[in-house]
């Protein structure tokens, strides 16, 4: 009796060893609708949207907790969530793929995602139905950031969170729900956090800061991001730190990828922000659009009178959840990127494309 209770302590003592003391149970709703969002000037776009914007809530918890998610199909096509980066060890039935390791939500059904956060840093979560639709053109995807227990010292510098979502848009497909995404389609709008230039935001800081960008290859696009001005030290790679971080001026990004870059906000100006793969610069074909931002310093003013680029709007300090990571551990709605209902059609009587989960 002695020795096997010896055992059990042992056992007992290794278990509370590996999980982190602060992990915590968390729970979050999630709802999937039909809604309109404006990427670009001249685009409005019908999205499949987490509680009905795009990019979808922030999900930021800490690493060992354990996640509820009940996940509501209010849309007219079938969806699942793959948490994108997330081990699932011993639980790879919550991966979210559809066929494999559950049935995709019909619409109008509720199902419960339950694992607990293993991978640390920038994660995320998407739709796996018609990825290349629901995922590529349509916004179904956003950030689940997972603080470690032991951040480096580093990352303890840091003062700013600056999420960037890159991805592309179709306007063939615009209006079109179910359709599009396919092979011999070509995107014509690209956007940061689901907003084409001139509808993108700036990176406001202070002289001092310490920003951290964390840069998502969110759609099916390849991306070249520059800053100008600043180097970017290159820490974290999908998450997972770097064993020699590098400075670069350029980083190339496929899609599902994820890099942490750590910048030292040490030379004021307005600086650019934009993709390198030039035709991501335009909408529909158009120059000044497409993924395109600005790092402003506070207190420095445009040198050209109405500039575009030092005039865009400003009115949305969580525009890269920056406002939302300084918030206490959960789930963060943005307001300012909800849609508007579709209305006016029955399911019926919108258009759907024949493309098969996968």
């Amino acid at each position: 009796m002695r020795r096997l209770n010896s055992r059990c302590l042992t056992l007992v003592a290794a278990l509370v060893v590996a999980m982190p003391a602060w992990a915590e149970p968390r729970e979050f709703d999630l709802t999937i609708d039909e809604m309109k969002i404006r990427v670009a000037p001249d685009l409005e776009y019908q999205v499949f949207a987490f509680n009905g914007q795009v990019p979808a809530p922030l999900l930021h918890v800490k690493e060992g907790d354990d996640i509820s998610v009940h996940v509501t199909n209010n849309t007219t096509l079938p969806h699942t969530i793959h948490w994108h980066g997330q081990y699932q060890r011993n639980n790879w039935r919550m991966d979210g793929i559809p066929g494999v390791t559950q049935k995709a939500i019909e619409p109008g059904e509720t199902f419960t995602y339950k694992f607990k956060a293993e991978k640390t840093g920038s994660t995320w979560y998407h739709c796996h139905v018609n990825v290349s639709e629901h995922v590529g053109i349509r916004g179904m995807w956003g950030p689940l950031i997972v603080d470690p227990a032991k951040p480096s010292a580093l990352e303890k510098k840091v003062t700013k969170d600056v999420i960037m979502m890159l991805s592309s848009w179709d306007s063939e497909y615009a209006d079109k729900l179910g359709s599009g995404g396919g092979p011999l389609d070509r995107p014509n709008y690209f956007s940061i956090n689901g907003r084409s230039f001139p509808l993108t935001q700036p990176i406001n800081v202070k002289e001092g800061d310490v920003v951290r960008l964390r840069l998502f290859g969110a759609g099916a696009e390849i991306h070249s991001i520059h800053t100008h001005g600043h180097d970017m030290l290159i820490t974290h790679k999908d998450g997972l730190a770097l064993p020699a971080p590098y400075y670069a001026d350029t980083l190339l990004i496929g899609p599902g990828e994820r890099y942490d870059a750590i910048i030292e906000m040490n030379n004021p100006g307005l600086w650019m922000v934009h993709d390198h793969v030039d035709p991501h610069v335009t909408n529909n074909g158009k120059h000044g659009g497409g993924v395109m931002t600005l790092i402003a310093y506070e207190g420095i003013e445009p040198a050209v009178e109405d500039d575009p680029h030092a005039g865009l709007p400003n009115d949305d300090a969580d525009f890269y959840y920056s406002e939302s990571m300084k918030k206490p551990h959960g789930l963060h709605n943005n307001p300012h990127f909800k849609g508007t209902p579709l209305q006016g059609q029955s399911r019926r009587e919108r258009k759907r494309g024949d493309h098969e989960s996968h």
